[in-house]
């Protein structure tokens, strides 16, 4: 072991006790992070020595995400179980209604991934035997890669990615992070910048291999496009004129008091304006609701959507907010939307992925700190598909130019037009899972 990892190794074990405290503090808003902590140390009894493909994805986006590609290796690998972990509770949730019959049949298994301690990570990799590691998006652990180099499982990198801050962060321990990525076998990455941090950080030109973004590979959920059309029927109980849906997708602190600003602002032109406001985290459901009902005028309805069940159809008819606190119905939301705000970016979060949005063939709409996702963003910004404003003013402004259209009947071609745009954008875009597919299969010696 070289003293840069000896050093990391030990650094690990010191702060460790500070590791559980955090998971301890967060389950005070969302009791799951205080469960399974057996898989995260690799001490639960997993089910017997097994030879798996396993896949890596850390939340909910790297889950949505790796779904084409879970998918496509079921039918190209279908004698080989795959394993795929998650590091939070909300990733857990997404893995496990995405694959219930695939875990429930045992062609998928699913786990907690382990914390990068040597006994952690030596235990897992012996119960799972992994055939090949495949790391959704960007994770460098130092000793679970060393471990899979000594046990000869290659190790690939899918959607990697790197922010200029993040590259910037990694620079400072350059020297680990370029000894950890020495040990991948290949770095698939998402563009051009991607591709020159990498190096940056000490990957070598032979390792990485741009390919494109995954996340393009999405296709529609028939299921959620069919609930977003019982929704649309309850709330429009008028037949002449169809309620505008305006959705505000994972939201973050401190960004939806601006987004019920923006609200406000647009009922004054838009008086049936729907609004359904999404937060990004669970356990932030609660206030978010409670912001609704404190910060909007008493005549206005606000319900949650975890107990629509609960409320009568009168109400449900006349609702003004609805609050999206449920898990796994995004593509609901997109279906139903006529204009859909990618929250992260009006704080400096980074933004979330607005594809959902663009294959609904909706209009998107930002603030300005979307640089998570800037290759994305950059890419449907020069298509006029996403729209990304200085501030919340700036967000009313273009919702109501988009909102103004839609509610111009001589503006149909436009709308189709648009559609079209976003239809041949996203299949112009598609196909890397196919690539990805050959990658792995090189990696496996096939």
């Amino acid at each position: 072991m070289s003293l840069k990892r000896s050093l990391y190794s030990l650094i690990l074990y010191l702060v460790f006790p500070l590791v559980l405290l955090r998971l301890l503090l967060r389950s005070r808003s969302n009791p799951d992070y205080r469960k399974r902590w057996s898989e995260r140390l690799a001490l639960a009894k997993f089910s017997g020595k097994q030879t798996v493909i396993w896949i890596h994805a850390v939340s909910v986006g790297e889950a949505i995400a790796s779904k084409p590609l879970v998918e496509a290796l079921f039918d190209a690998y279908p004698d080989t179980p795959i394993l795929l972990t998650t590091t939070t509770p909300t990733g857990s949730d997404r893995v496990r209604s995405m694959f219930a019959d695939k875990i429930i049949q045992k062609k998928l298994l699913h786990s907690y991934f382990p914390y990068d301690l040597l006994g952690a990570v030596s235990r897992f990799v012996k119960a799972f035997n992994p055939k090949i590691l495949i790391v959704v998006e960007t994770e460098i652990w130092p000793n679970l890669y060393a471990k899979c180099h000594q046990k000869n499982i290659p190790v690939v990198m899918v959607n990697a990615r790197l922010s200029e801050k993040s590259t910037q962060s990694y620079l400072k321990i350059k020297g680990l992070v370029a000894e950890t990525l020495s040990k991948v076998s290949v770095i698939a990455v998402r563009s051009k910048s991607d591709a020159e941090r990498f190096s940056q950080l000490g990957a070598k030109l032979s390792q990485i291999q741009e390919i494109g973004n995954i996340k393009y590979d999405i296709s529609i959920d028939g299921v959620q496009a069919s609930k977003a059309e019982k929704l649309l029927k309850t709330v429009n109980t008028n037949a002449q004129l169809k309620r505008m849906v305006y959705v505000a997708a994972s939201t973050h602190k401190g960004e939806d008091t601006k987004i019920l600003f923006t609200y406000l602002n647009l009922l004054n032109q838009f008086p049936d304006l729907l609004l359904i406001l999404v937060p990004r985290h669970p356990e932030r459901f609660d206030d978010v609701y409670q912001d609704c009902v404190e910060q909007l005028p008493k005549e206005l309805i606000v319900i949650r959507q975890s107990q629509s069940s609960d409320t009568s159809e009168i109400e449900r008819s006349k609702v003004n907010v609805i609050l999206g606190d449920t898990m796994g119905e995004m593509q609901m939301w997109f279906a139903a939307a006529d204009v859909v705000f990618i929250g992260g970016s009006l704080v400096q979060t980074g933004g979330h992925n607005p594809l959902e949005a663009t294959l609904y063939g909706v209009p998107v709409v930002s603030g300005p700190h979307m640089f998570n996702f800037e290759d994305v963003a950059s890419q449907l910004s020069a298509a006029e598909l996403l729209f990304i404003c200085d501030d919340e003013f700036g967000v009313i402004k273009k919702i109501t130019q988009i909102l103004s259209i839609k509610t111009d009947s001589n503006e149909e071609a436009l709308l189709e037009g648009y559609k079209n745009k976003a239809d041949d954008f996203m299949q112009q875009h598609q196909g890397v899972t196919a690539r990805l597919l050959i990658i792995i299969s090189t990696s496996l010696g096939n």
